[in-house]
């Protein structure tokens, strides 16, 4: 299944670290939830393939579970290649990895 949507660049600070990340559209999440019924891999990630702006690369997405939706980590690769940084809007294309 491939997908596209906007979302909203955040940050969250961890031990010593900060990492940038956008937030699935919950009906989006739903789906991949739906097309990953089975056991997943750590932390309850599902491997997907991303594209914004001209910079695709492969990553996965993590479970938001205050939310129910999944987290997507952006690079500092991505961020720089793209000119976006925290509180920007990006358009994304995600599909499952091997979809």
């Amino acid at each position: 299944m491939r997908w596209e949507f906007d979302a909203d660049l955040f940050l969250w600070h961890g031990d010593a670290v900060s990492w940038t990340f956008l937030r699935l559209p919950l009906g989006i999440a739903e789906e991949i939830h739906d097309q990953q019924a089975g056991p997943r891999a750590g932390f309850g990630s599902v491997r997907v393939a991303v594209t914004i702006g001209s910079t695709t690369w492969r990553t996965s997405v993590f479970p938001d579970k205050p939310t129910g939706s999944f987290l997507l980590p952006i690079k500092k690769q991505v961020r720089a290649a793209e000119g976006i940084t925290e509180g920007d809007t990006v358009t994304v294309r995600l599909e499952l990895a091997g979809a």
